[in-house]
């Protein structure tokens, strides 16, 4: 009897500030059934990671079903054929966006990027930084032009978000939007449901956080939110 083999999506994590973004990315795929994630964090994300959330760098790994080391430049990943469905890099610094943009393959993380791109495999990139600079752009364009989502952290506010966490997971279910996994994201945020209904949320919330329903609670991502 054969075995379907796991649908494999590579995630890098470099040391830019969003790193609760990558945690609820990484929640949500454990609870995908099939899906098997490769981590790769960069030098300075472990760092990242220790400041913005309640996880340190080892505790933060094991929420992936594999791990890489940066500089393994020998790892199944780097390989076009090794299976794989995608990968993200989230956060994406500029310094990995520029060498994915040339084909600087002189890390795990790059190079993994550098094999999604040849293989014609989705590769979305969650660059942040702000203003962004003329290179920056340029970067992204080009790299848009090759056939990489660029998928920048950008809030919804339709939702009537109660919390930060609310707006991570509207982030989290945009990038995973870009893959073709089993991933009932209904679940994990909510969608554009029209006007009419949009504006019956808004007033609706608005009633509810008036009588003091709205509660100050600690969100998944480590950030005090009200929810």
């Amino acid at each position: 009897m054969t075995t379907t083999p796991p649908t494999r999506l590579v995630v890098g994590v470099t040391g830019a500030t969003g790193a609760p973004i990558a945690v609820r990315l990484l929640e949500v795929l454990r609870e995908v059934p099939g899906v098997e994630t490769h981590l790769v964090l960069s030098t300075w994300a472990r760092s990242t990671i220790e400041v913005e959330t309640p996880y340190t760098g080892r505790q933060f790994a094991e929420l992936a079903d594999v791990n890489h080391k940066f500089g393994e430049l020998g790892a199944t990943i780097s390989s076009g054929s090794y299976p794989a469905a995608g990968m993200v890099v989230v956060p994406c610094s500029m310094k990995t966006l520029a060498a994915v943009r040339h084909g600087i393959a002189d890390n795990l993380i790059s190079r993994a990027a550098d094999v999604t791109l040849k293989e014609r495999r989705p590769l979305v990139l969650v660059p942040r930084e702000t203003p962004l600079s003329e290179i920056h752009l340029e970067n992204m364009l080009a790299l848009s032009r090759m056939g990489a989502r660029i998928v920048p952290p950008m809030p919804s506010f339709y939702d009537a978000p109660a919390c930060i966490d609310d707006l991570v997971n509207h982030i989290v279910m945009r990038i995973l939007d870009q893959f073709p996994l089993p991933v009932a994201a209904a679940d994990i945020a909510e969608r554009w449901p029209g006007l009419a209904d949009a504006r019956g949320r808004r007033g609706h919330r608005g009633e509810a956080d008036e009588a003091g329903e709205a509660g100050e609670v600690r969100n998944r991502s480590g950030v005090h939110g009200s929810c």
